[in-house]
């Protein structure tokens, strides 16, 4: 099915995952169907997600198991984007410490860098959402930071929406070690210009012809309009109706959900 207009005149996609195309473990109405126009259409799309508990193998996975089937080039993570950053600023070989998931844990020593758990052996730390994280884990990444090592930290987002509710974020993480040590990371991830260059050149888009589609303002919306890109806001994860007409800058479209898209 063609989508619907004034969206026909969008050419290049840059799509959110958690609240967008899935909550938690289930895939959100329309999902299925809006990721195969957009393939049936051949229009560029990336998915643009700051999740970095899982590697973009995984995320496929994941949303095959949904009906949904992409390749892994179509996955972009901030995982991916923090580990070009400190390619680019902390050329390897380096320690690292990671407080964070598998995609992070992934990402970093594939672009050269060795994992270390103890303070005293860091010369980075690099902080993600980590769904079992240990106090003893917080506590090393804390001392290395007190000590000077730069932080890193992969997104700000202080929640992630679930079929249960919405729970902590990677920004929850962040918000324990900045109390911790007074101090504030470097973001990599949306909102920050740097990942959305990195997504367009991937995809080889314009940004006045991309979409960034999202559900969270502070991150998807903002740093769309921070990248010169259109921004759609869905109303089925993080943010309402009232939030997102309020919001400044207000998203340049607001729909209910992704069935909204497509034609009747």
């Amino acid at each position: 099915m063609p989508l619907k207009s004034p969206f026909d005149s969008i050419q290049a996609w840059l799509i959110d995952m958690d609240g967008v195309i899935y909550r938690g473990a289930e895939p959100l109405p329309g999902a299925a169907e809006f990721v195969r126009t957009l393939q049936q259409e051949e229009q560029a799309y990336l998915f643009l997600t700051n999740n970095a508990t899982k590697t973009p193998d995984q995320s496929v996975t994941r949303l095959a198991s949904m009906g949904i089937h992409v390749e892994v080039s179509s996955i972009f993570t901030s995982a991916l984007a923090t580990a070009a950053y400190l390619t680019e600023h902390f050329p390897p070989p380096r320690c690292v410490l990671v407080v964070g998931g598998n995609g992070i844990r992934t990402a970093v020593p594939q672009a050269g860098f060795e994992l270390v758990t103890r303070a005293e052996q860091a010369e980075l730390v690099v902080s993600a959402l980590d769904q079992e994280v240990t106090y003893a884990q917080l506590a090393e990444a804390a001392l290395a930071i007190n000590a000077g090592c730069p932080w890193i930290a992969t997104n700000p987002d202080p929640t992630v929406p679930s079929e249960r509710g919405i729970l902590p974020g990677a920004g929850s993480i962040i918000a324990m070690l900045a109390a911790a040590t007074g101090q504030a990371p470097l973001i990599i991830g949306k909102p920050e210009p740097g990942i959305y260059d990195q997504a367009l050149a991937l995809i080889g888009a314009n940004p006045r012809e991309t979409v960034m589609l999202g559900d969270r303002l502070s991150t998807d919306i903002l740093g769309g309009h921070r990248a010169g890109i259109n921004t759609m806001c869905v109303l089925t994860g993080i943010s309402g109706r009232a939030e997102a007409e309020a919001y400044q800058p207000r998203p340049d479209f607001i729909i209910e959900s992704l069935p909204e898209l497509l034609a009747s």
